[in-house]
């Protein structure tokens, strides 16, 4: 048996155990295993991992097909197997790309008529730089305290929830921006005692409206939304839903919540009305919501 070749790797502020596991072809359970880490979400800025070398082994083949998990999107799905909406709903005669159950089998590859093209009109712009501390601070003044700490997190959830143009960008950060006070809040300052026996959020055990109040720059609520953003994601929100507020998690959260509901599709296409519904449910503090998307598209050259 061949041994397997190791470089270092020194984890940067935003890191997560996954994304740097994706990036060295691994898994995060290999990566946990060789590095003796018992919790695969507690990793620190410093920390020097084992990583098998790049040149190692070369990559797995594509799957060909996925079976469909808890808190999967078609988005999430697409963004992960570098493919399209469109190309999965066509391949797998999807009506609704809304639609999908758990333990459903979707064809990834191997269609021999291709989907139809799709074209969406973007003007040019950094579709891949990182939003730098000095845009956010255009878009969010307010967040100037924090920006040095939050910026890498939100950047890594951004690239996570390929948020990759400068118009899906804009609209994720001037609703984050209304819906957080500018990034001052990631917890709900009411006790979240209101949403007590609120099974329609699935809180049904005594002291869930507290255990799962509002938290994350998109406020995460309720026992049922725990469940399946931390399934999602990888982390027992369940067990640890303080970690909802932590930017590391909370704009992984906010990010997932995202795709969840298809709005870079919606971003694509400008529909910042049709986000702000979806996320709230109407149009509340539609004003404030437009002054930010407004600065946000002209700040990021969307």
């Amino acid at each position: 048996m061949t041994k397997q070749v190791l470089s270092r790797y020194t984890v940067q502020p935003g890191d997560t155990l996954g994304a740097i596991a994706g990036h060295f072809g691994t898994s995060v359970g290999a990566l946990a295993r060789l590095n003796h880490i018992a919790d695969p979400n507690l990793i620190r800025v410093g920390q020097v991992l084992s990583v098998p070398h790049p040149g190692n082994t070369p990559p797995p083949p594509p799957p060909t097909h996925y079976t469909v998990q808890p808190g999967d999107t078609l988005g999430a799905i697409a963004a992960r197997f570098h493919t399209s909406v469109q190309a999965i709903a066509h391949r797998n005669h999807i009506a609704n790309p809304n639609l999908i159950h758990v333990g459903q089998v979707l064809q990834l590859t191997g269609s021999d008529v291709s989907p139809p093209r799709v074209v969406v009109a973007v003007r040019p712009g950094p579709k891949t730089a990182d939003v730098t501390r000095a845009q956010l601070l255009v878009i969010m003044p307010l967040a100037r305290p924090r920006a040095a700490d939050y910026l890498p997190h939100l950047n890594v959830a951004m690239r996570e929830a390929a948020m990759i143009s400068p118009l899906r960008r804009a609209a994720f950060l001037a609703q984050l921006a209304h819906e957080s006070a500018q990034l001052q809040f990631m917890e709900e300052l009411a006790s979240g005692a209101e949403y007590e026996g609120r099974r329609d959020l699935g809180n049904t055990q005594p002291g869930d409206g507290v255990r799962f109040k509002g938290r994350g720059p998109i406020q995460l609520t309720g026992r049922n939304n725990y469940r399946v953003a931390g399934r999602a994601l990888g982390i027992d929100l369940l067990a640890n839903p303080h970690r909802a507020a932590d930017p590391d998690v909370g704009f992984r959260v906010a990010g997932w919540f995202w795709t969840s509901r298809g709005l870079n599709d919606l971003a694509d296409r400008q529909q910042f009305d049709a986000i702000t519904r979806r996320i709230n449910g109407g149009l509340n503090g539609k004003a404030e919501r437009d002054r930010y998307y407004a600065v946000a598209l002209r700040e990021l050259g969307a």
